[in-house]
């Protein structure tokens, strides 16, 4: 396993994360503890994980993944593991955590972080985000800015006093964003110079082969401003282990939870999934493997967060593969006939 500094912060990250939105949902207690502890033993240090999880979201298990996540942290040595969890921004339906619209102001982050430390039993988080943004932003599958859109939103500079906060009385280490644009990058970037406030070491943005994004604007943005990538959804809610070309019923969480998958029923999807799942095979790969050493494969990804409801998907995505110049290119050529089918 390798290791890589964590923008410009004092952690040192395995380059695969083991995500765990599927605990509580699809995967009980003693799932979960197997899995972390068959990641640790392979080299993982870094644990992902976010206050609303599991998904898809419900009052009902909201908070179950960290709860689970915690009772594993009490048989680990806590300097050992890196742990990472998030704050989640205005409400998407989801009022049931605090209040509805959910906000990213003062009180509500304070809470947050209070509720994650008590469920993760921990004193302190090694990395918090802010899970999405408070302000009119195109995610979760929309990729263009509607300004029509526009809403009253907790400033950036507000929820960096908050988070500097959290920094100076210990319950956090370090600070990152999710599902941010360039200009979002910049303004975190820009107040947090301005005012003297903790930098922001990380970005979480989806990232694999029908989603390239991050490589217009992001890179370059996140590159002279020392952010690391935390790329989720390698496999594109599992679209890109090839499983669903073979069979569209296939269970998993696209057929287990449609809506949740919403944002890759777009045109060319099924035809990029078909050609990267092909090629894959025509060069004694699985989907997965290919995918996913793709995306470990890119100089701007610090980590690449892997999830799994099985040990056996567990175990195929730790194997370790590189790709060849020659499949790289093959790789590319793809997607230049399908560009970024699912932003």
């Amino acid at each position: 396993m390798k290791y890589n500094r964590l923008g410009t912060s004092d952690l040192q990250v395995s380059e695969l994360a083991l995500g765990s939105m599927t605990y509580g949902e699809q995967n009980t207690l003693n799932d979960a503890c197997a899995q972390m502890d068959f990641a640790v033993a392979h080299g993982v240090n870094f644990i992902d994980t976010a206050e609303m999880y599991p998904v898809p979201a419900r009052a009902e298990t909201q908070g179950r993944t960290e709860e689970y996540v915690g009772k594993w942290l009490q048989t680990q040595a806590r300097d050992k593991i890196i742990v990472a969890t998030k704050v989640a921004g205005p409400s998407r339906g989801i009022g049931w955590i605090r209040n509805d619209p959910l906000s990213l102001d003062r009180a509500n982050i304070m809470a947050a972080i209070d509720a994650s430390l008590q469920r993760l039993q921990t004193d302190y988080v090694d990395l918090y985000q802010i899970h999405w943004p408070a302000r009119n932003v195109p995610m979760f599958g929309r990729s263009n800015y509607d300004p029509a859109l526009e809403h009253a939103a907790t400033s950036i500079e507000e929820q960096l006093t908050v988070l500097a906060e959290l920094v100076n009385s210990g319950k956090v280490r370090h600070i990152g964003i999710s599902n941010e644009t360039p200009w979002g990058v910049a303004e975190f970037v820009k107040v947090a110079q301005r005012l003297g406030l903790q930098h922001v070491v990380s970005i979480q943005n989806a990232y694999n082969l029908i989603n390239r994004s991050f490589e217009s604007g992001l890179h370059e943005m996140c590159h002279r401003e020392q952010v690391g990538l935390l790329a989720y959804s390698p496999l594109a809610f599992g679209l890109l282990s090839g499983k669903y070309v073979k069979s569209p019923q296939e269970r998993g969480r696209i057929t287990l939870f449609p809506d949740f998958g919403q944002r890759y029923q777009k045109p060319n999807v099924a035809a990029a999934v078909a050609a990267y799942a092909q090629l894959a095979e025509q060069h004694g790969l699985s989907p997965a493997q290919m995918a996913l050493a793709f995306v470990r494969s890119r100089p701007f990804v610090a980590s690449t967060i892997i999830g799994a409801t099985s040990m056996g998907q567990l175990q195929e995505n730790l194997d370790s593969i590189e790709l060849d110049v020659e499949l790289l290119k093959a790789i590319e050529l793809i997607h230049l006939k399908y560009p970024n089918p699912a932003p």
